[in-house]
């Protein structure tokens, strides 16, 4: 079985899985899920981190596209990016799929008696 055209992107993927393979970033991510922008500080505080630590890891998730950063007077504040996601998510979905038809029928888990 071949991988479908719409997962035909493996870099890209194997980025976006090295990225989401820190907790500190997907907490962020799960943070930021809603679109609202949030400032660093008020990310700092959720992750318990210092503000110089989660902007190393806001940094790493701008430069793969999955959140934006804008100023507001002095604080900077970094908003999720909908549909940054896709890539990984098909290929979850590929995988998936391919499970579920190897895998044999299960029977209920019937006690001996």
């Amino acid at each position: 079985m071949s991988i479908p055209p719409s997962v035909a992107k493996p870099v890209q993927a194997a980025r976006l899985f090295a990225i989401l393979g820190d907790p500190t970033r997907l907490l962020l991510l799960v943070t930021l899920r809603s679109g609202v922008a949030r400032p660093i500080a008020r990310l700092a505080t959720h992750a318990g981190m210092t503000r110089q630590a989660v902007t190393k890891h806001l940094h790493l998730l701008e430069q793969a596209g999955l959140v934006t950063r804008t100023s507001a007077g002095r604080e900077t504040h970094y908003r999720y990016v909908p549909g940054t996601l896709d890539v990984a998510r098909q290929y979850l979905d590929a995988i998936a799929g391919r499970w579920d038809a190897m895998a044999p029928p299960t029977e209920p888990n019937v006690p001996d008696r």
